[in-house]
């Protein structure tokens, strides 16, 4: 693309001035709205767009006018749709736009998935964060950044930036970088009750405890209080206490996020179950190590004895994080029975090529181009009680392929389409 050919001629200071007064400009055309509203930044790894709903939820539910900016989709108020830009955080004016609308609808949050893509372009320059939010931080995005300290140091920059009010996951071992950064307030949320640790003055730990698991659902207790998650994994409690500690930090009560909480029975394309019966099919936005390894963990707890967990999987194209595709693929081989490999988002790489380098880590994978064989040839193979397991999209709305061009998609139609096939040529034998 011609695009990214001027990106790679182009000197890099020039380039980041160009990011850097593309934000200004935004935010001058736009009266910087930031000022008008309190604008909520969640940023990690793994976890940012459930913790957005999830506190979209708890806000709604005590009375505020919301807005919402994430991978999933779009919120202004009353009016939500869906995210069919395939940026986690959008660009400078589109964000600048959408608070001024936000204010406009006299919203008084707005809530914002931050990446290191979007801080390495500058795009939250010039937005008065009045919260940073930080999940988790794993390796990712490497080739982009040029080494996991870059990358989490562009994350680091939302916590430089953000001067009132910092949340932080104290049971992640990167951590203490981001307590570097000075803030009025600040809130650590941990599972780990074993550890002690030290409180400055402005800090408070919020405790949560995982009470018991199921193949639906997760009842943890923070502060006394039991909330039923209906949404399943583990790695859910983590989410769940992000945004009860941010609740907290605006002095909502834990009646409140309990509430909300318990409304909730699933979260678009995250453990998403698709089908319920004879067999279960699951869509999962993962597609970091971590991530995959925490789904198919959970997953894996409730098979019994001669049940099979049958995956479908991918990678990312476009020069994304190469080092990760066999990775992906051991993981996989690890805890499933049986393992697709197929196209995810090729973008202007060979899919074949991707392909077969998630299958050096996965020996004995079948390897099918095209996505929606690929989960017929699952949901075929697929036996009473086994479980299927589509990672890697989500309920994302295309695929994207070479010189810009994305094939609309939905992992979730597709696997509702090839199922009903599956019964009605079932039928007719």
């Amino acid at each position: 693309m011609i695009k990214e050919k001027i990106k790679k001629l182009c000197p890099l200071f020039l380039l980041n001035s160009y990011h850097f007064l593309l934000s200004l400009l935004s935010a001058l055309f736009y009266g910087f709205p930031s000022k008008k509203i309190k604008v909520v930044g969640v940023t990690g790894t793994n976890g940012k767009s459930t913790t957005v709903f999830l506190i979209s939820k708890i806000l709604e539910e005590a009375g505020f006018s919301v807005a919402v900016s994430c991978s999933i989709f779009f919120k202004i108020k009353n009016k939500e749709w869906q995210n069919t830009t395939r940026m986690t955080m959008p660009g400078r004016f589109f964000l600048q736009s959408f608070l001024k609308k936000a204010v406009k609808e006299k919203c008084q949050y707005a809530i914002i998935e931050v990446t290191s893509e979007g801080i390495k372009q500058y795009r939250h320059c010039f937005i008065d964060f009045d919260c940073a939010i930080f999940t988790n931080l794993y390796p990712e995005h490497i080739e982009a950044h040029g080494s996991f300290e870059k990358y989490r140091q562009a994350k680091e920059q939302l916590f430089k930036n953000t001067k009132n009010c910092h949340i932080l996951n104290f049971d992640d071992k990167e951590v203490f970088h981001f307590l570097n950064y000075e803030s009025q307030k600040k809130y650590l949320y941990s599972l780990k009750n074993e550890e002690n640790y030290f409180l400055a003055s402005n800090e408070k730990l919020i405790r949560g405890k995982i009470i018991k698991t199921t193949k639906k659902s997760i009842l943890i207790e923070i502060k006394g209080v039991k909330i039923n998650l209906k949404i399943p994994g583990e790695f859910q409690a983590y989410n769940a206490l992000a945004a009860a500690t941010f609740a907290l930090s605006q002095n909502i009560s834990l009646k409140i996020v309990k509430k909300a909480l318990e409304k909730i029975s699933s979260i678009p394309g995250r453990m998403e179950e698709v089908i319920s019966f004879p067999f279960k099919v699951i869509v999962d936005y993962a597609f970091t190590p971590n991530a995959l390894e925490a789904v198919y963990l959970n997953l894996r707890r409730y098979l019994k004895k001669n049940e099979k967990m049958i995956c479908v999987l991918g990678a990312c194209g476009g020069g994304r994080d190469k080092w990760k595709r066999p990775v992906l693929g051991k993981i996989a081989q690890k805890y499933c029975e049986k393992v697709i490999i197929t196209n995810e988002d090729p973008y202007d790489e060979d899919p074949w090529e991707i392909i077969e380098q998630v299958a050096k880590g996965c020996k004995n994978a079948e390897k099918i181009l095209d996505r929606r064989e690929a989960i017929k040839r699952a949901l075929t193979m697929a036996k009473k009680n086994d479980i299927v397991v589509i990672t890697g999209k989500g309920c994302e709305p295309s695929i994207c392929v070479k010189n810009g061009k994305k094939i609309p998609w939905d992992d979730r139609k597709v696997v509702r389409e090839e199922f009903e096939k599956l019964k009605i040529n079932e039928k007719k034998l």
